[in-house]
């Protein structure tokens, strides 16, 4: 049995329709909102058709249909139009992240924020490992007598602040000196690729420094501590689940809601499987309480690495067209904008 052009044009039609409805489409209704041409007999022999190829499922309490996971698949890839975005969508996109470079952590956090608002699903982003950002500049404030703050601003705009004792005879001009000799050593470099040999050519050179140097690299040290280097996993419109007909099962939703609480599952949902923007539907999802959903995904960049993946999950049953292209053009949105930001660091 073929997937001929008629087949393909109902199940578009069934799966818009269940996407707009959440209600199990019939013949009669496709017949009547669509204009195939076709009446609701050669309708019904078709969708049976599409039933026997496992790209349409009947629910137990209906006589109507709904895409089954194959269904959405062959929707996504061979049928869907491409996905567009409004003009009003971008400059909002545009405008709100650009209000926030100053800060990565806010224009990520933001990011999760715009994104579940935009698609009304949650959103699921992942910002950048700390460890692989290059290292770009420090610098030190005067805090109060016997301490300064110690700032590193890494290349993608990340910015780090401790406090550290320099002693209560450290002079401004030896401060600059220290932050001279961190910013020769270490610039360019990942500061997970940081060598201890760079330190102790950094420790050879101010050894007059010493109490203000051990100080400083303490910090560093913590930097550089594995555990902070994680990625940090920003969630937006978690009760947006709530409003979807597919999760009103108390147990259904009590899973989903413990899987949300721990980042390491949202990490593994978030690594794209493709280049551009990545679509995993239901049981595709590795994940156990994840296979009644569907996740779009993409990565963003610096410098052409890959440094975070922003997406969106919801049900099996959501626009796709529309939420593949706002992470599209959220995801170009941030790349350009962090290197926009780095440039001007």
């Amino acid at each position: 049995m073929q997937m001929d052009e008629r087949k393909q044009k109902i199940l578009r039609a069934i799966v818009q329709d269940y996407i707009a409805t959440a209600e199990p489409v019939g013949s009669r209704t496709i017949a009547r909102k669509f204009n195939l041409g076709v009446s609701p007999a050669t309708i019904r022999n078709e969708m049976a058709d599409l039933e026997e190829l496992g790209f349409i499922e009947q629910p137990h309490t209906s006589a109507g249909r709904i895409p089954s996971d194959a269904g959405y698949r062959y929707y996504v890839d061979c049928l869907m139009d491409t996905p567009k975005l409004s003009t009003e969508d971008k400059n909002l996109i545009e405008i709100e992240t650009a209000k926030r470079i100053s800060e990565i952590e806010e224009v990520i956090s933001h990011t999760a924020k715009l994104l579940s608002q935009l698609t009304s699903l949650t959103s699921i982003v992942m910002g950048p490992q700390k460890g692989r950002s290059p290292f770009g500049q420090m610098y030190f404030l005067p805090y109060q007598p016997g301490q300064a703050i110690m700032v590193v601003v890494k290349e993608n705009g990340a910015v780090e602040n401790h406090i550290v004792d320099i002693g209560n005879h450290v002079t401004a001009e030896e401060l600059q000196q220290v932050a001279t000799v961190f910013n020769n050593k270490l610039k360019g470099y990942s500061l997970a690729q940081v060598k201890k040999t760079l330190l102790h050519e950094i420790y050879s050179e101010l050894t007059k420094q010493r109490h203000l140097l051990d100080n400083a690299l303490s910090m560093l040290g913590a930097v550089l501590d594995d555990d902070r280097n994680e990625e940090k996993v920003y969630l937006g419109g978690t009760l947006n689940m709530l409003n979807q007909p597919e999760f009103r099962d108390f147990d259904k939703v009590k899973n989903l809601f413990r899987a949300f609480e721990e980042d390491g599952r949202l990490k593994k949902l978030l690594y794209p499987t493709q280049e551009g923007v990545s679509v995993t539907i239901g049981g595709e999802n590795k994940l156990e309480e994840f296979q009644d959903c569907s996740v779009i995904s993409a990565t963003y960049r610096l410098n052409g690495e890959v440094i975070g993946s922003i997406g969106v999950l919801g049900p099996t049953r959501m626009d796709y067209a529309k939420s593949m292209g706002i992470v599209d053009f959220m995801t170009r949105s941030l790349t350009d904008l962090l290197t926009k930001g780095r440039k001007r660091t």
